[in-house]
């Protein structure tokens, strides 16, 4: 006769310290846990209330700059130095961590409008207003050795003079050239005092110029005619050309899926394109109230931040046509320039008031090192707050954000206008003989014309 019994080691079950956590077996049968969803959603609801409490996304500013900020790069070889540039020429590199400067680039008499860093990350190059290109040696010294010298300025490797201002600059992500912005856009090697190709394609000022993170020869240009242009090294004349009816501040590929790309328009809004397809967007991202002045993407490609003229900096789903996030503060004037951490971690933004902020990427994030247990207990509230997201109350909480009284008024008066014109369309529609107007939809209405 066969007797089973339940057998336990009794290894298993004891403690070897008393500090230790008792082990404890659970049945997770659902014939068993009657109320497991009523349980999971008062866990969902308390979640999402514990982040509001702990979202303190601002960490802190970093001030020294005497004139406003004007751009930003990142260095690709360190993960906590950041350059910023600017309106009175002043060039500093900042240590993240500590929030202080590491070193100062004196030499440009206007304003430096921008800034990159070689892909080794070992030379910096700029260009300004005052006609001139720069490049700096990225010092290597330790940051105790920067701070304790009296004298942390570097002079430029090079300076080469152009005929033209300039308005942005850009470095190849993997190769020896970068691009510049002005009258016209010009290829540069790092040893030739000239360009080594020029493009132009009608006679207004490009703003912006960004080359593409897959395809080293490939890149995308802003203009002030409203024109997006696509430029490719191998070949002598420009791609492709979008314009739209308002002009693109700035532009950023997805570092993920580098065939698209988001433009950060003067019309409040960020429209991603496919750039095999641009007769339409893929995604319009609303929620500004104010031109959109700089974007970036974070290097998982899953998001991007915009600082906007409105004072306040968003961040968006690469597939969301609303912000997730939305920061501010007292202080803070327009936002000009912004920038995710390498890490994708922080993001830093340069305004108007001379200040750079260093923002949370997740406001509610618990900083520091985290216990297996504290991490596993994260991951399981934002597993119940995921599944239970589509429900009123908690749809309710994880939405709601405080904005500033100015800017809730212009959302406000926003929305009153965008409903006033679709009632007028409607009734303009519906008074006219079938098929005379067709309502094209927000992805495609902003384009003007394709020219190839």
């Amino acid at each position: 006769m066969k007797v089973k019994v339940i057998s336990r080691s009794t290894d298993e079950f004891t403690r070897e310290r008393s500090k230790d956590l008792q082990r404890v077996f659970r049945n997770y049968d659902p014939n068993l846990r009657p109320q497991e969803k009523a349980v999971e959603y008062v866990r969902a609801l308390n979640a999402a209330k514990l982040d509001k409490i702990f979202a303190r996304p601002f960490i802190g500013a970093m001030d020294g700059h005497i004139d406003a900020i004007s751009c930003m790069a990142k260095n690709p070889n360190n993960l906590k130095g950041i350059f910023s540039g600017s309106m009175d020429g002043d060039i500093r590199l900042w240590d993240i961590a500590s929030r202080r400067t590491v070193s100062q680039f004196l030499g440009h008499q206007g304003a430096v409008r921008g800034l990159t860093a070689s892909t080794d990350g070992r030379v910096l190059v700029s260009c300004g207003t005052d006609c001139t290109v720069r490049l700096w040696n990225v010092p290597v010294a330790t940051l105790k050795e920067s701070y304790e010298s009296s004298d942390n300025s570097v002079k430029p490797l090079e300076v080469y003079v152009w005929k033209n201002a300039f308005w942005a600059v850009d470095h190849q992500w993997d190769g020896v050239y970068f691009a510049t912005a002005g009258a016209q856009v010009d290829i540069w090697n790092h040893n030739r005092s000239q360009p080594v190709r020029s493009f132009e394609w009608g006679t207004d000022t490009v703003i912006s110029v960004r080359f593409n993170p897959g395809e080293p020869n490939l890149l995308a240009t802003s203009a002030s005619d409203r024109s997006i242009t696509l430029y490719d090294l191998r070949m002598s004349s420009p791609t492709r050309k979008l314009i739209m009816q308002t002009k693109t501040n700035s532009i950023c590929w997805n570092p993920m899926e580098p065939m698209n790309f988001t433009a950060a328009n003067e019309d409040s809004n960020c429209y991603s394109y496919d750039a095999r397809k641009l007769d339409e967007a893929r995604m319009v991202h609303k929620d500004h109230v104010s031109a959109v002045m700089d974007i970036d993407y974070s290097p998982t490609g899953r998001e991007f931040v915009t600082g906007s003229y409105d004072r306040t900096v968003r961040i968006f789903q690469f597939n969301g046509g609303h912000s997730r996030e939305i920061y501010h503060t007292q202080r803070m004037q327009r936002v000009f320039c912004v920038k995710f951490s390498c890490d994708a971690s922080y993001i830093i933004s340069g305004s108007d008031d001379t200040n750079l902020r260093l923002w949370k990427a997740k406001a509610s994030e618990q900083m520091g090192v985290l216990l297996p247990r504290e991490r596993k207990k994260h991951d399981y509230h934002e597993a119940v707050k995921n599944r239970y997201k589509h429900l009123p109350e908690v749809k309710r909480i994880l939405r709601h954000r405080h904005l500033p009284l100015p800017i809730y008024k212009a959302a406000a008066l926003r929305r009153t206008m965008t409903e006033a014109a679709r009632k007028k369309e409607e009734r303009r529609k519906a008074h006219s003989a079938p098929g005379s107007i067709s309502t094209r939809p927000l992805r495609k209405r902003r384009i003007i014309t394709e020219v190839e």
